[in-house]
């Protein structure tokens, strides 16, 4: 098969849905011929010119993005408008036997709805848990569904949704059932095959070896819920000692009310916000770290929590969305309820003071992943699929 990946942006910034498409399709190209068309969004090194990479026997081609101050200013958020990518789609889409889109709110994704049922080229959409209108910017999306969305999700050949929840909001879209087939995330086990020496993290940010480490890694946005995790860390410390939080991921917007409360509660020698952090680095963390934690208001299926699995780590997360699906409560993980600070901070101290108890969930998490989530199990499944509507088509 000839396999076109279609993905705004394509930089270890963007989060999951880069680790997906990148793992995806370094296991589809073992043995099909795999493409990724993107934009140079949130990568300068690519904004001058399109630029094609070869990694893992797949193509990376980037395409520059037109007119900078619109694509930033965009309303409904980063538009991502590249006049090259139309033309390659315009000239290039028929050579492909199917598409992918990893998005659903772009300029690709119209760009691929247009080229692609003009000229039969089947395509499969995964909007990878951004089809709700939460937030910001909810009359401006509905504006967009209603004059694109909609058409958009209806020529799909099929929809992929991550788990029953997001099936769910597939089909409040007006998505036929028969259509939307559940994929959920899956992840390359060998990325983990060789991991940083335990105390690096705890080295470079001069922590104490018997000081403890709380991890969020994701991007420092309101969604994420830091806001309550912060919280919940300062009746933690007002019980334990040597323990420290860790906030790694980039701004999104949040970072100052962030740093706002921290100074407001006193915090500031108790946390250390990193940053964005990749490769080595943000294994150095995880490797560290004694739990995860992920306060979210709001998830779909996120790749961290599949990160954290793998390296052993328990975690600990808010009961919403694709995370209640995820973690089996006391067995992998621990959940709270959503905005609960107490029980947070109960969870928190349970498993810093039950080594035992922290222990097991550590082993279920990992067994967990080598049992569902391989890369290998997930891409058979959708390639299977890709199969079937080829031979549909």
């Amino acid at each position: 098969m000839k396999i076109l990946q279609v993905i705004p942006v394509f930089s270890d910034i963007f989060g999951g849905p880069v680790s997906v498409v990148r793992s995806l399709s370094k296991e589809l190209a073992k043995r099909h011929e795999v493409t990724i068309y993107t934009t140079t969004a949130l990568d300068l090194k690519h904004d001058i010119e399109p630029k094609e990479e070869v990694r893992n026997n797949y193509r990376v081609i980037y395409f520059p993005r037109t007119f900078q101050s619109l694509n930033y200013s965009y309303l409904f958020g980063q538009l991502n408008f590249s006049l090259s990518m139309m033309n390659a789609v315009k000239k290039n889409l028929t050579n492909f036997d199917i598409i992918h889109l990893h998005s659903y709110r772009q300029f690709p994704d119209l760009l691929v709805h247009y080229y692609a049922t003009k000229y039969n080229v089947p395509y499969i959409l995964q909007a990878h848990g951004s089809l709700p209108r939460m937030m910001t910017k909810q009359s401006l999306k509905w504006i967009y569904d209603e004059l694109f969305g909609y058409k958009l999700l209806k020529d799909a050949a099929k929809i992929i949704a991550l788990n029953t929840v997001e099936f769910e909001q597939y089909r409040d879209f007006s998505v036929p059932t028969d259509k939307i087939v559940i994929v959920p995330n899956g992840i390359d086990l060998s990325d983990f095959t060789n991991m940083p020496e335990k105390g690096e993290f705890k080295k470079k940010y001069g922590l104490n070896e018997d000081e403890k480490i709380i991890l969020y890694l994701g991007r420092i946005h309101k969604i994420k819920g830091i806001d309550i995790l912060i919280k919940a860390f300062k009746e933690v410390i007002d019980t334990l000692d040597c323990v420290k939080l860790v906030l790694v991921g980039p701004d999104d917007g949040y970072l100052n009310e962030i740093k706002d409360l921290i100074k407001k509660l006193g915090l500031e020698k108790n946390i250390i916000i990193t940053g964005a952090l990749f490769g080595k680095e943000k294994f150095m963390a995880y490797v560290d770290a004694d739990i995860f934690v992920l306060p979210s208001r709001y998830e779909i299926f996120p790749v961290s929590v599949l990160e954290a699995f793998s390296c052993g780590i328990p975690v600990i997360a808010s009961n919403v969305g694709g995370l209640r699906g995820l973690i089996l409560d006391g067995e992998t993980g621990l959940l709270f309820e959503s905005e609960n600070i107490e029980q947070l901070a109960n969870n928190i101290l349970s498993l810093i003071n039950d080594k035992e108890k922290n222990r097991i969930i550590s082993i279920n998490g990992k067994q967990f992943i080598n049992d569902n989530l391989s890369i290998e199990r997930v891409t058979e499944v959708l390639e299977n699929c890709y199969k079937e509507i080829i031979k549909s088509n």
